[in-house]
């Protein structure tokens, strides 16, 4: 029997559902921000100096970041200028999914529900160095949740 090995990383596919984008805007080289804590609140009992109750409160995520070689023709950055200079917000799911050596879906697929543009940023131009121009599209979501396959 052979033991487990824990997948790779670096074969993923990322789509954005209600969005008309191309092959090219769903190529990612990273994306990060795959978090969710559970935030905690604090109370304080009358008569009660031994402790503190710690309550579960509503739960947080990070901003989803995703990372690319910039692309001069993309849909998706289009989106994300008219949310950021005209303030004009059309919210999408993103589904991320790892896969497998046969391009299929490996284990579940992480959702994340009414994603919006918060940022877009552009890696520094340097005449001293041979370096591609790297694009970080940064999002923010209502929840994220795993899809089973």
């Amino acid at each position: 029997m052979a033991g487990y090995y824990p997948p790779a990383g670096f074969h993923f596919r990322v789509e954005f559902l209600d969005l008309d984008v191309n092959e090219n805007d769903m190529r990612f080289q990273e994306v990060s921000g795959l978090s969710a804590e559970l935030g905690v609140e604090d109370f304080q009992e009358g008569g009660e100096n031994r402790f503190i109750h710690r309550l579960p409160a509503r739960t947080k995520y990070s901003n989803l970041i995703l990372k690319r070689g910039l692309l001069t023709d993309s849909k998706l950055i289009d989106w994300c200028v008219n949310a950021i200079e005209n303030f004009e917000f059309k919210p999408c799911t993103v589904n991320v999914t790892l896969l497998n050596e046969n391009h299929e879906p490996l284990s579940e697929t992480l959702s994340f529900t009414k994603a919006w543009p918060v940022k877009w940023a552009v890696s520094d131009f340097k005449a001293q160095e041979n370096a591609i121009v790297i694009e970080t599209l940064e999002l923010a979501y209502n929840y994220f949740s795993r899809i089973k396959l």
